[in-house]
């Protein structure tokens, strides 16, 4: 067959292509349909295989956790199962009673226990802003202002370490490290052992608490301590889902946890009852070089491999503590989201090859390939890892100020 070819004010016949030729093009259109059909029934099938659309996972999460796909975990990592939160435990030292527990309340809440008579461990731990203050960085003696954000008090009786850095491990540890923080309530013990022995109450609930009327730092720091370890989270949807009650989360949110033990990866650093590996990490976030510089653990070790590493938070009520992460500087929990799937992007000083202190950031973040759909249904399973605060009443705080007897 001829064809007639029209260009330019000219025209020419054109020889029809050959036979072969055209079956060689023929065969090749063939192949590659070919091969586009099988590749789109593959994926169907894989599709099919995997649990990736909701009526599927939501079957899958009905079932006991051990029958659940196994958690995205990067090599060397292990992992505690999710599970709720068991009751606190109280050292050798320091058994629990009531009398210390309300003693402790009264001493948390209470201003004296700073230099100025204006800061209460509250006034950093609210509990109507989740145990934390809502600031980016807390504000101490003096109008100061911290260098990190207040950490929230819930659930503070399951960790190993306290504080952003680690640099308390214990409880008594931590409440007289801060009273006595020149940046924080600047209170020496010697001072606060004065003022609080010259309430004549407070003689009274110290000898209620241990026996005597004694008023002496250490105890101060085991009954701030006492109700700090009652300071627990509320049962959380996730906490009946895992119960048994399969109608406490939504199909969403149940997308959201199957997301959170594989894409996202979240489970490498929040495993456990307490959503925390109770580790260190550096998130890229120490902005060496910067204004806002913290090199984090490394402060309290003097490794360098601890530069720019933090303590993993618990995700416990995690929707309701905001500002996020050390520095503060993250108002909005989707955002979190957003950095964690890029990778946790950071910025490298320029000579970094002369700064003996660069940090290497985590191993364990790379980016996620989340699409904005799976960022919603995993911000939703974090809202039911997150519940409304309970009501606590501040307690009457004792004013009577009396000569020591």
């Amino acid at each position: 067959m001829y064809s007639l070819e029209v260009s330019s004010g000219s025209c020419r016949v054109k020889s029809p292509r050959p036979a072969s030729e055209m079956k060689s093009n023929a065969l090749l259109l063939f192949a590659s349909v070919t091969v586009v059909l099988v590749v789109f029934f593959y994926e169907t099938q894989q599709h099919e295989a995997r649990p990736n659309d909701t009526s599927s996972i939501v079957q899958v999460y009905e079932k006991s956790q051990d029958e659940w796909p196994a958690p995205h975990l990067s090599d060397g990592v292990s992992h505690r199962p999710l599970a709720p939160l068991p009751d606190a435990s109280y050292p050798e030292d320091n058994p629990y009673s009531e009398e210390k527990e309300q003693l402790g309340k009264r001493l948390f809440f209470d201003p004296r226990l700073s230099a100025s008579g204006t800061l209460a461990c509250a006034s950093c731990h609210d509990p109507d802003l989740g145990w934390t203050d809502g600031r980016r960085r807390s504000i101490g003696h003096a109008e100061q202002r911290g260098k990190r954000n207040s950490m929230t008090i819930l659930n503070v009786a399951f960790y190993d370490h306290l504080f952003w850095n680690g640099r308390a491990e214990s409880l008594e540890a931590q409440s007289l490290s801060a009273i006595q923080s020149p940046s924080e309530m600047s209170m020496s013990l010697d001072s606060l052992e004065e003022r609080i022995a010259n309430t004549g109450e407070y003689r009274r609930l110290f000898k209620q608490s241990f026996g005597d009327r004694h008023v002496t730092a250490q105890r101060i720091a085991k009954a701030i301590a006492t109700f700090e370890r009652r300071v627990v989270s509320r049962n959380s949807d996730f906490d009946r889902f895992l119960r048994g009650d399969r109608d406490a989360m939504t199909e969403r949110q149940i997308r959201g946890l199957h997301l959170f033990r594989t894409k996202a990866r979240c489970m490498n650093c929040h495993n456990g009852a307490l959503l925390s590996d109770n580790q260190f990490h550096n998130l890229g976030q120490s902005h060496l070089g910067r204004p806002s510089q913290d090199l984090g653990r490394f402060l309290v070790t003097g490794d360098t491999a601890d530069v720019g590493k933090f303590r993993t938070p618990s995700l416990r009520d995690v929707a309701r503590t905001e500002p996020y992460l050390h520095h503060g500087l993250i108002p909005d929990l989707r955002e979190v989201i957003n950095m964690y799937n890029q990778g946790m992007p950071q910025i490298i000083p320029r000579k970094k090859n002369d700064n003996p202190l660069l940090p290497e950031k985590s191993h364990l973040l790379k980016p996620l390939g989340l699409t904005e759909k799976e960022k919603g249904a995993l911000l939703d399973f974090l809202e039911a890892l997150s519940t409304r605060p309970s009501q606590l009443s501040v307690p009457d705080l004792p004013d009577r100020q009396e000569p020591k007897q």
